[in-house]
């Protein structure tokens, strides 16, 4: 129990509070991919299962079925970018450098995010010898991908949350 001179905190409360606070922090983190949002809904889940014990918390295959969604919505960033180049027209190379510029593009944050893989996309057709709106359609695929994938990692996020409410007993 959380104590002070004034009042005092049921630790299964606290742990809820903590567990909520970082659910909302894994919710901006799908939109603004400057944090790792369904890592931290995960780990959200994990904590409370530690804190709680099993009997007041979510079971091991409610564990597995949330682990398995935050691997796909990591494999969403680097489809997002791959097909939506491709989508438009993109060669090998446009869509490669879509793939590299989204992981240059993670070292400069969210304008990095969003920014890298429509650069890449870019200088790859530039490097097959594509003409400058081939290039330019191939970066436009690759942003509607990252935005697509976003959405997806932002619904995956909300299925895990509702996943977890759902398996977990009530804290009253």
């Amino acid at each position: 129990m959380v104590t002070s001179q004034r009042f005092t905190i049921p630790m299964e409360l606290f742990w809820w509070f903590i567990m909520i606070v970082l659910f909302a922090v894994g919710l901006i983190g799908t939109i603004a991919p400057v944090l790792p949002g369904t890592t931290i809904i995960l780990a959200a889940a994990v904590i409370h299962r530690i804190m709680l014990g099993p009997e007041k918390s979510i079971g091991w295959v409610t564990i597995i079925i949330l682990v398995l969604l935050t691997l796909v919505s990591y494999v969403f960033d680097f489809v997002g970018s791959y097909f939506g180049s491709k989508y438009f027209g993109a060669t090998k190379w446009g869509a490669f450098g879509a793939i590299l510029g989204a992981l240059i593009g993670l070292l400069f944050g969210v304008i990095g995010l969003f920014a890298g893989p429509v650069i890449g996309a870019v200088a790859g057709e530039f490097i097959a010898g594509k003409r400058m709106i081939d290039a330019g359609r191939a970066g436009w695929g690759s942003l509607l991908g990252n935005l697509g994938a976003m959405i997806g990692r932002l619904v995956i996020a909300l299925v895990m949350i509702s996943i977890f409410l759902v398996s977990v007993p009530p804290p009253f």
